[in-house]
């Protein structure tokens, strides 16, 4: 066993104090955000932001969930995050393997064809009549799943990604009469923990925080996701304070302030619960396969 000596431990000592420093220092905004989202909308236009609210209010929060109406959205970002999320793995995995193989034949043509989607696009007007009239997909809510299911980028990371992998694997199991299905999801994906762990925080994420679709696509106020209710409430707001400004109102002060705090709080929680859990896999996952290949 090497012993370290003291200046070694020293300094190990000074990097570990400079990143708790640094790591408290990146925290303290988000305890300000949530104490402050506690605090009335008076004490915040008075003293700012507070670490410790002196007038403790919950109007905020009750202004967002004055109804069952943020319970439904929760529910159906959470529907979309899951089997969007799982959707594209599949599909991404699927493709990403088929471009990695070098025995596919048009493997190249189908990577340019797929590159080329990240330098072109046909615009919003095009999209809108694909997805609304030829696929028929308007007011349904596997609009805001099945338009993302697969992103080029995506693809191409975890293509690099597999390309890492030694191909005596497969070989050895083509050997032994197992076909490319069975050789990607028994082989091929066990092996790739760190890339599927970072490719699935990334759809995740992008499912969760996606509300372009919605108002483009979704009328139906009960398929409204999250994130384009919350909008909506700060156009509320917004609307209220206009009106507030040329109408004296006494004693009301419209909570804009709190209730974007809160709205911050309450869109980002699952984020916070989820990315411990796949750190460790994401930076080894992202690494290896932008690196490599």
């Amino acid at each position: 066993m090497i012993r370290e000596s003291i200046p070694d431990k020293l300094l190990k000592s000074a990097f570990y104090v400079i990143i708790a420093l640094f790591s408290l220092y990146c925290l303290l905004p988000f305890v300000a955000v949530v104490a402050s989202s506690f605090a009335s909308e008076a004490e915040i236009l008075r003293h700012g932001y507070t670490f410790f609210p002196k007038e403790f209010s919950l109007q905020a929060y009750k202004l967002i969930f004055r109804d069952n109406t943020i319970y439904r959205a929760y529910g159906v970002t959470t529907f979309v995050t899951f089997i969007g999320t799982g959707l594209s793995m599949v599909f991404t995995s699927a493709l990403a393997y088929a471009i990695s193989v070098k025995s596919v034949k048009y493997r190249n043509g189908i990577a340019f064809y797929v590159y080329f989607t990240m330098l072109f696009h046909g615009g919003l007007v095009a999209s809108y009549l694909l997805i609304s009239k030829y696929l028929g997909m308007k007011d349904s809510i596997w609009v805001l799943i099945v338009p993302s299911m697969i992103s080029a980028w995506n693809m191409f990371l975890l293509r690099n990604f597999f390309a890492t992998i030694d191909e005596s694997l497969a070989e050895s199991a083509k050997m032994d009469g197992a076909n490319d299905a069975y050789i990607l999801f028994r082989i091929i994906l066990p092996v790739s923990l760190p890339a599927l762990a970072t490719i699935g925080l990334f759809y995740a994420l992008s499912y969760w925080n996606n509300w372009f679709n919605a108002p483009l696509y979704i009328n139906d106020p009960h398929k409204f996701p999250l994130q384009y209710l919350i909008q909506r409430i700060m156009n509320n707001l917004d609307y209220v304070n206009q009106v507030s400004a040329d109408v004296t109102i006494p004693d009301f002060i419209p909570p804009a302030i709190t209730v974007r705090l809160a709205t911050t709080i309450v869109t980002i929680g699952p984020v916070i619960f989820l990315y411990p859990f796949l750190q460790k896999y994401f930076v080894k996952g992202l690494m290896v396969g932008a690196v490599k290949g």
